[in-house]
């Protein structure tokens, strides 16, 4: 299963990671110089989570805006007790 949010359709995204070196201009420098790019991966906060969905529980990949912002319904705790042994 892939690292996406059930809710908010987030996904991981690439992007850039860039190395500079040198002093700004401003401070009385020659300026920064780009010394390298490499890519890099944004991933969102997605947890594993027990949720009712169309009148069922199953667990779902949520991330953690769409549990803060109310999206996710959760199960009922339920009051459950084993059924005691008679003696005898």
């Amino acid at each position: 299963m892939s690292r996406v949010c059930y809710f908010t359709g987030k996904k991981t995204v690439s992007g850039t990671s860039i190395a500079r070196r040198g002093k700004a201009k401003y401070l009385g420098g020659v300026g920064r110089k780009i010394t390298g790019i490499t890519k890099r991966k944004f991933k969102p906060n997605i947890q594993k989570v027990r949720a009712v969905i169309n009148g069922k529980v199953c667990q779902i990949k949520v991330s953690t805006k769409a549990i803060r912002m109310g999206l996710v319904q959760k199960p009922l705790k339920r009051n459950y007790k084993p059924a005691e042994k008679e003696a005898g």
